[in-house]
Parts: structure tokens; C-alpha cells; sequence
């Protein structure tokens, strides 16, 4: 059982690891998915691509996995609140995907979070 938790949870780390490296490559492109009414663009597209390498690093080496599982779950609701929703609002049916992939990750977050929760 705990091969299975092992290789589940370095396989969530792997997309957030990805995910953040695109961020850091990419961030002139995905500077226009930032919300109108959060100032600062492009730079919001650098510190979500560190907090979310941050965040892989974490899980992977188990360190501090609660607080970045929570603080993972929130950011992917961030997401879905922000950017996501309001396209599926505005008819853009292509970001039910997106919203769904962040809701199964948050959820996914807040799983692993669990697992290391101190009572």
C-alpha cells in the first residue's frame, strides 16, 4: 500500500511540475488569461509558475506537504473562480474543461493535504 500512495503522490507532483515550468516559459502568452481587474499581468504568471514548482518540489520530497496541499487546493479554486467560471458563464464551453481540471485538483490537493495532517 504505501508503493501505491508513493507513486500516486510523485505522479501529482508531476503535472504541477510541468504546469510551473510552462508558467516560467510561457508567461508573455498566459499574461492575457490574468483577470482584467488584477493588476500586474505578467508577473502573477511568474509567481504562480514558482509557487506551483514549489508546490510539486514539496509533495515529491515531503516536506511541509500540508501546507502546500492547502495552499495548492486554494490557488486551483483561485482558478476556477477567476478564470474558468466566468467563461463557462460567458458561454465558452471550452473552459468547462478547465474547470474541472482545477476542481479535481484542488480536491486532489486537499486529499494529499490530509494524509499529513497533524492533529
Amino acid at each position: 500500500m504505501k508503493n501505491i500512495k508513493s507513486i500516486g503522490r510523485y505522479l501529482f507532483s508531476v503535472p504541477f511540475g510541468l504546469f510551473g515550468l510552462m508558467h516560467l516559459t510561457s508567461a508573455n502568452d498566459m499574461a492575457g488569461l490574468v483577470p482584467g481587474f488584477i493588476p500586474g499581468g505578467v508577473l502573477w504568471v511568474y509567481l504562480t509558475g514558482l509557487a506551483l514548482i514549489a508546490a510539486a518540489v514539496s509533495f515529491a520530497i515531503q516536506k511541509h506537504t500540508y501546507l502546500a496541499g492547502l495552499l495548492t487546493a486554494a490557488l486551483m479554486m483561485v482558478f476556477v473562480f477567476t478564470i474558468h467560471l466566468p467563461g463557462v458563464i460567458g458561454g465558452n464551453m471550452m473552459a468547462m474543461s478547465g474547470l474541472l481540471k482545477d476542481i479535481g485538483l484542488a480536491g486532489g490537493a486537499l486529499l494529499l493535504a490530509s494524509n499529513y495532517q497533524t492533529d
